[in-house]
């Protein structure tokens, strides 16, 4: 489903029949569209976000997470749906530290049908989760694991390629301070030191990544 056909299915609900749609394909059109909706005073009142969106490098906006954080802290009123192909553990544990959605909902556990039905419910003030993103924060609370945004962010990044020493770029934590939370998530994952290969296999072993 495309950026047009989410406005298709929200523009068939009777309360959208007049509201005004604003657009973006990437990070960088999702970014210019919050400029100029700043620069003139005015707000959003509901966001669909997709995590996956084209990088804005320039303004460090890597995917739309970022793009979310960026719409929360300015439009705190505004209601944010994030829409997700991932659904792992990790990435929906850093999504809920990060940006605390109203929504969130996986691609594959919605269609056509259901999706109108998401908006209505948060129109209506509910918090809406679709069924494995349900799932994914259940195994991280009967796992008794509890860290926060940028701990989940680094185990992505690192599950992803992106080296340790290449981590303050997408983070923003000193190398050092870096290391020390890799160290403990590490001990808390295989209970010793070990390589980024180790901490990956449990972290996969365990259904996080």
């Amino acid at each position: 489903m495309s950026v047009d056909s989410y406005k298709t299915l929200l523009s068939s609900i009777e309360s959208n029949k007049k509201a005004n749609y604003l657009l973006g394909y990437s990070c960088e059109g999702a970014f210019n569209l919050w400029h100029q909706t700043k620069h003139d005073n005015e707000t959003i009142h509901f966001a669909f976000v997709d995590v996956n969106l084209p990088p804005f490098q320039e303004k460090k906006l890597f995917s739309g997470c970022d793009v979310a954080k960026l719409i929360r802290d300015y439009f705190p009123d505004c209601k944010i749906i994030i829409i997700s192909m991932h659904n792992e553990p990790v990435w929906v544990s850093q999504i809920y530290n990060s940006i605390n959605p109203e929504g969130f909902i996986a691609k594959s556990d919605i269609d056509y049908k259901s999706f109108p039905e998401v908006f209505k419910s948060v129109e209506n003030d509910e918090i809406y989760c679709s069924k494995s993103i349900k799932q994914s924060r259940k195994i991280m609370i009967q796992k008794n694991i509890n860290w926060n945004e940028n701990d989940s962010k680094m185990l992505r990044l690192i599950a992803e390629g992106v080296k340790t020493k290449d981590l303050p770029n997408y983070i923003p934590l000193s190398l050092s301070s870096i290391e020390k939370r890799k160290a403990s998530i590490k001990k808390q994952l295989i209970l010793e030191s070990g390589s980024n290969k180790e901490l990956l296999d449990s972290a996969k072993s365990l259904g996080l990544i």
